[in-house]
C-alpha cells in the first residue's frame, strides 16, 4: 500500500487529503475495466483510495485525466451490482453501479471475465467498505486521530482480503466476512455493534482527555483469549477476573457482548432459513409441508 501511495498515481488529486491507494485494476490488457456512461463505453484504469474511486480512460500511449467518484463526503451515494450488455441490454452480471447527487446520470464500471462475477464482487465489497466507514465516521461525528484509526481499520481489512485473494482460498468469495463495516451491514444487530464501537471510541477519547497519559478502564478481549489458549484461565468460567495493571482480563466488554449477540442472532437466522429450505418439496405448498413436519 505504501509503494502504491507513494507512486505518481493520481498524486495531484490525492495530495490534499493524503489519500492512500488501496487497489488498482485495468492495467493489464487481459483484464480490462470498462466505464459505461450513457451510451458511451471506455476502457481504462480504476483506482480505489481510502476516500474515493478514480477512473482514467486509456488514450493512445497514456491515460486521460482521472474522473473522481467521491466516497468520503455525503453525496447520497449508491453502490450496487449492475447488469450490462451490448446496446444497453442487461445480460452480464459483472458490473458495479455508482450513483450520487454530484452526477447527472449513474456510472457503471464493468469487470469483464470469462466465467462468474468474482472480480466484480471483490470490487463491490472493497468500494462499499470505504463508503461504509465514512458513513460511520459522519454518523457518530468521529474526528482527529480516532477518525484516522477507524479509516485505517477499514484499509487494513481490505489488505487482509487482498492477501487471501493472493492465496486463492476457497472461502474468499464471502468478502463481507473479512471486512468490518461490510459485515456489520449484513449481520442482524450490526447497527448495534457499530453504535457500541462508536461509544467505546468516545469513552476512550474522554478518558484520555480527562487523564492525559493514563489509560483508564481499558479492557482486553484478546488477552483473555490468549490466556485461555495457554490454559492459564478457564474459558468456561467468565466470572473470574484477572487484573493486570489497569487491564481487566476475563470480563466481557460491551463491544464483545454486542458482537456475540449479533453472531448468535445470525446463527438463528441461518438455522431458520435452512429449516425453510429443507421442507420445500416440489409440487407441494410450503405451509402444508411445515404443518406435516410439525
Amino acid at each position: 500500500m505504501k509503494t502504491q501511495s507513494e507512486s505518481s498515481l493520481l498524486s495531484g488529486f490525492r495530495s490534499q487529503r493524503g489519500e492512500r491507494v488501496l487497489e488498482v485494476d485495468g492495467t493489464l490488457t487481459t483484464q480490462p475495466v470498462l466505464e459505461h456512461v450513457g451510451i458511451s463505453t471506455w476502457p481504462g484504469r480504476l483506482t480505489l483510495t481510502d476516500h474515493a474511486l478514480y477512473f482514467e480512460a486509456v488514450k493512445v500511449v497514456t491515460f486521460d485525466k482521472p474522473k473522481s467518484y467521491e466516497l468520503a463526503e455525503d453525496a447520497k451515494q449508491i453502490v450496487k451490482p449492475e447488469l450490462t450488455g451490448p446496446w444497453g441490454s442487461r445480460l452480464f452480471d459483472k458490473a458495479v453501479m455508482y450513483k450520487s447527487t454530484a452526477l447527472t446520470e449513474p456510472v457503471i464500471i464493468e469487470f469483464p471475465e470469462l466465467a462468474g462475477h468474482s472480480r466484480r464482487d471483490y470490487w463491490l465489497a472493497i468500494i462499499s467498505e470505504v463508503l461504509y466507514v465514512h458513513r460511520f465516521v459522519r454518523k457518530f461525528n468521529i474526528s482527529g486521530v480516532d477518525k484516522e484509526e477507524i479509516i485505517l481499520k477499514a484499509s487494513l481489512g481490505i489488505l487482509r482480503l487482498q492477501a487471501i485473494e493472493e492465496l486463492a482460498f476457497p472461502a474468499s468469495n464471502r468478502y463481507e466476512s473479512l471486512l468490518l463495516f461490510n459485515l456489520c451491514d449484513k449481520l442482524p444487530g450490526g447497527d448495534v455493534i457499530l453504535e457500541t464501537l462508536a461509544s467505546t471510541i468516545s469513552s476512550r477519547s474522554s478518558a484520555h482527555a480527562n487523564q492525559p497519559g493514563m489509560s483508564i478502564g481499558m479492557r482486553s478481549m484478546s488477552a483473555f483469549a490468549v490466556l485461555s489458549n495457554l490454559g492459564m484461565v478457564s474459558p468456561g468460567n467468565n466470572s473470574e477476573r484477572l487484573f493486570v495493571g489497569e487491564i481487566v482480563v476475563g470480563e466481557m466488554s460491551s463491544l464483545q457482548k454486542a458482537v456475540t449477540e449479533s453472531m448468535n442472532n445470525y446463527k438463528k437466522v441461518e438455522l431458520a432459513q435452512a429449516t425453510v429450505d429443507g421442507v420445500k418439496v416440489d409440487g407441494l405448498d410450503t405451509n402444508l409441508v411445515v404443518m406435516k413436519v410439525n
